[in-house]
């Protein structure tokens, strides 16, 4: 493993977020995530390096990845002895990537995935809670899951963490975000400061923010979610870095971020 320079990360990710040769997917294609694209990937390469350790010649598996977000800064990151492959249930997304950066870099490669998701794929032929990839056992060394947790049911939830752990080689990362319930973001739901606003329902373990579309916004009790991770053999190399989704001061961006190690 290659290590980055962490000093030349700072100075990369400003030149991505203000780089306007950068480009951007047309505003029909940015169906999830909202915000300045090219900054919030500037932001979330940040993350990638500083939580995950992720470095320069690894492989990485982008399950969730839209229309590019996040593979975008990492061409600049990845060397050629790196790699990268970008899954999404949304097939024209998947296409823009494609066309526009795989084209350009062919360490990086995007594919569709026939998931149902009553959202972003509702004639998908296969349910989440049943996903196979079609990736060897050990064939990564980071796995993202980047706003794909806040979309799912925790059976489901269950199955990607199961994927993640069988493709990730030992010593293998899996970086996650989640919105996720504990006495603090609880507390902040109390009050109504949280975005999306989730109900205040302090004995349940899952809440949907949005009754007409539960998968619109999902939060997790902190310790189900670790003991779903811990069940498909990923262990939480630290504490989350907390967001400030639920009206937490100074959180690390939006969501809450987790990290898990393969044994």
């Amino acid at each position: 493993m290659a290590d980055a320079d962490p000093a030349a990360l700072p100075v990369l990710q400003a030149a991505l977020a203000r780089n306007r040769f950068l480009p951007v997917p047309p505003a029909a294609r940015l169906t999830c995530g909202d915000g300045d694209f090219r900054s919030i990937g500037a932001e979330f390469l940040g993350h990638f390096v500083r939580h995950a350790s992720l470095a320069p010649d690894e492989r990485v598996l982008d399950l969730g990845c839209g229309v590019g977000r996040m593979a975008l800064p990492l061409t600049q990151y990845l060397g050629e002895a790196g790699s990268y492959h970008g899954l999404d249930v949304d097939a024209p997304a998947i296409a823009w990537c494609d066309e526009t950066i795989g084209a350009r870099y062919p360490n990086f490669r995007f594919a569709a995935l026939d998931v149902h998701h009553p959202i972003y794929h509702p004639a998908g032929g296969s349910r989440p809670e049943e996903l196979a990839l079609p990736f060897p056992d050990g064939g990564f060394d980071v796995v993202l899951l980047v706003s794909v947790l806040t979309h799912l049911e925790l059976p489901a939830v269950a199955r990607y963490a199961a994927e993640a752990s069988r493709m990730l080689a030992t010593g293998g990362r899996l970086f996650a975000t989640a919105f996720l319930l504990n006495g603090p973001s609880r507390a902040g739901i109390a009050r109504g400061l949280a975005r999306p606003p989730f109900p205040d329902r302090p004995d349940e373990a899952v809440l949907f923010a949005h009754p007409e579309a539960p998968l619109a916004a999902v939060a997790f009790d902190e310790d189900t979610l670790l003991r779903c991770f811990l069940a498909a053999g990923l262990r939480r190399v630290r504490p989350p870095a907390y967001g400030g989704w639920s009206g937490r001061e100074h959180g690390a961006g939006f969501q809450d971020i987790c990290v898990f190690e393969h044994a």
